[in-house]
């Protein structure tokens, strides 16, 4: 028999916090709202009061994850400049997670509003597809679009070799900006 009792406020919150922070996998907030009998609405709006308590939650195009601490492991962080269309965006970053290297966000320069940044956050090749099929199924332009296929991406990666010959595969393609 299923349970139709909502869960207040304050307990969904720490439900979200505590599944956050034991998954290594994102949970969507679908998922949330099942679990808590809500709306996706109410659980957006949850997280959205965690964030404002300075929780590390990040919206990424396969569910909300909890930022841990870096690890002991060293982490190699490099910006890059690109510029392609949208229809190359799957040939953009599939070069760059083949390479082991995980594209963190895409930043954009808008006229108006300044530096926009949005969470991307894949590291594989389904990754990738999810994000792609994500952007599809919503109908959702990419930021690129924004400025005539000029972004920046934050890259991280075990070593700076991988990052390096990611920028070398994606210049041969045409898609970096030296």
């Amino acid at each position: 028999m299923k349970d139709d009792r909502k869960i207040s406020g304050a307990d969904r919150r720490a439900l979200i916090l505590e599944r956050l922070k034991e998954s290594a996998d994102p949970i969507t907030g679908k998922s949330f709202a099942a679990e808590a009998n809500v709306s996706r609405q109410v659980i957006v709006q949850d997280v959205s009061l965690l964030k404002a308590k300075d929780e590390p939650i990040v919206a990424t195009s396969q569910g909300y994850i909890y930022l841990k601490q870096e690890s002991e492991e060293a982490v190699y962080r490099h910006i890059i400049a690109c510029n392609h269309t949208s229809e190359q965006t799957w040939e953009e970053l599939t070069t760059i997670v083949d390479h082991g290297v995980r594209v963190s966000n895409v930043i954009i320069e808008h006229g108006v509003y300044g530096d926009l940044t949005a969470s991307v956050r894949v590291s594989n090749r389904k990754e990738v597809d999810q994000f792609i099929q994500r952007v599809n199924e919503t109908n959702a332009a990419y930021l690129l679009e924004l400025t005539n296929g000029i972004h920046l991406h934050t890259l991280e990666a075990d070593s700076m070799d991988k990052i390096e010959a990611a920028c070398r595969d994606l210049e041969a393609k045409g898609i970096l900006l030296q």
